[in-house]
């Protein structure tokens, strides 16, 4: 797992390297086997090319929490889901992210708030603060999310 351990200079790295081909994301999806009908899915991803391969291994080796796949479109994808792993992560690279502060700095509120849902007031406030990311985000098929008595 990253950690401060690493050096500034490897965090910087890794912190620009998710500024320019990363992406930090939550989803609401429905689902009603969970409590308030939606699971929150949280993420942090890296993107490269598969021609690359070699060197984005090494960097994400770096990380040490994700799971990489490789798309049919020649992408690799670096994924970090685990709440833990992504809050580990997004805290070692905070001070040296740039273009993606505001998105890392909800993430984080996001977590820490979902930690604390109790009764649906709360969860509702979650979903709220959710969808503030399309303001974010470049996402053009999100909706807001209302939680159905």
């Amino acid at each position: 797992m990253l950690s401060k351990s690493l050096s500034s200079n490897k965090r910087a790295y890794i912190a620009g390297f998710l500024d320019g081909d990363g992406s930090i994301y939550v989803r609401a999806k429905p689902n009603s086997t969970y409590r308030y009908g939606f699971q929150i899915a949280l993420y942090v991803v890296l993107f490269q090319s598969a021609q690359d391969k070699e060197n984005f291994e090494a960097v994400c080796e770096l990380i040490g929490c994700g799971k990489m796949r490789e798309r049919k479109d020649g992408i690799l994808e670096y994924a970090i889901s685990k709440i833990d792993d992504i809050k580990k992560f997004l805290e070692s690279v905070k001070p040296f992210v740039i273009l993606k502060k505001r998105q890392l700095e909800l993430m984080l509120k996001i977590i820490e708030l979902k930690a604390k849902v109790e009764n649906e007031k709360d969860f509702s406030t979650l979903l709220t603060l959710i969808d503030s990311y399309r303001e974010l985000n470049y996402s053009k098929k999100r909706k807001k999310r209302v939680l159905t008595p």
